[in-house]
């Protein structure tokens, strides 16, 4: 166990190519699917950039838009070198930050949090640095949208299908803790984003999923 109270976090963030991202909102959002990805990907930057357990957030991406715009918001732009699926772009990620702060703890984020509050993911983080590995289990049940490697941990992101298992698997603790559903909430389909808007959406996702949660057919 880890002296929580001393860990500060590099968080890594990918985002994917913004005209292939988020395939199962395609439905709902049409042209503006891209948009819809990048409102998504700003709030959750935006959430945790306002952790104040949270020293950087690293987003791996080779979306020029995407990285234009969360560069903006404070975050530190890498491109996917690998360019081999979301595990190693990630693992590329943690590479460059254990080589300029090898003091930190290491956390993999969803970019589809737009409902997450600073003091949500600041919870999870305090909880994680307890243990080597760590992880919070999406709001389905199956997948994770936290996995975290405290520093000196070998980092083995493992997201995808029944990545909760897979994580555990791994040696990773489940973090079940109250109060979280933002960081539960990931979207990847309308019913989702309806889910997530209950909570509260951030600025960036608000209008836009309004307007088209407003002009979708029933039961989409």
């Amino acid at each position: 166990m880890t002296d929580n109270a001393l860990i500060t976090w590099s968080v890594l963030i990918p985002v994917k190519v913004l005209a292939q991202a988020k395939s199962r909102l395609a439905g709902l959002s049409g042209p503006r699917r891209g948009e819809l990805a990048l409102a998504l990907a700003c709030d959750t930057v935006t959430a945790v950039l306002g952790c104040g357990e949270v020293a950087r957030v690293v987003v791996i991406t080779d979306d020029q838009v995407a990285g234009v715009a969360l560069a903006a918001l404070g975050a530190l732009v890498v491109p996917d070198e690998p360019r081999d699926g979301l595990n190693a772009a990630l693992r590329h990620g943690a590479a460059y930050a254990a080589g300029r702060w090898p003091g930190s703890g290491t956390a993999a984020l969803s970019a589809d949090l737009p409902a997450l509050r600073p003091g949500q993911l600041g919870r999870a983080l305090r909880a994680a640095a307890a243990w080597p590995t760590a992880f919070v289990a999406d709001a389905a049940g199956d997948g994770t949208t936290l996995y975290t490697a405290g520093p000196g941990a070998a980092f083995r992101p493992a997201f995808g299908l029944a990545s909760r298992a897979r994580h555990a698997a791994g040696g990773a603790v489940e973090l079940v803790l109250e109060g979280i559903p933002g960081l539960r909430r990931d979207v990847d389909t309308p019913s989702d984003l309806r889910g997530a808007a209950a909570l509260g959406l951030g600025p960036h996702s608000a209008p836009l999923a309004a307007e088209l949660l407003r002009c979708a057919p029933r039961g989409r």
